[in-house]
């Protein structure tokens, strides 16, 4: 019986969890200790993208390109004579 005490108590996270005190991190306590003398000022959650004007996309350069390329490895297939013989 004490020994079932034992893994109730050892892994009762409940008990773990209603901790009064929690110690903070390392990186916590730097930081604090750094802002106490110079806090950090106000810094906005995302920049604003710069402005590089309006995008002209032309969708049928990509289609020219792809399809230009499959007839480049067409003909260098067929000049190095690969085929399915």
């Amino acid at each position: 019986m004490s020994e079932r005490d034992d893994e109730e108590r050892e892994f009762d996270l409940r008990w773990a969890d209603g901790a009064a005190h929690k110690e903070p991190s390392a990186r916590a306590r730097m930081l604090a200790a750094r802002w106490k003398e110079n806090p950090p000022g106000p810094v906005p959650f995302r920049a604003e993208p710069e402005y590089r004007g309006p995008v002209v996309r032309r969708p049928w350069v990509s289609t020219v390109v792809v399809l230009g390329c499959v007839v480049a490895v067409i003909l260098l297939l067929g000049y190095a004579g690969v085929g399915p013989y």
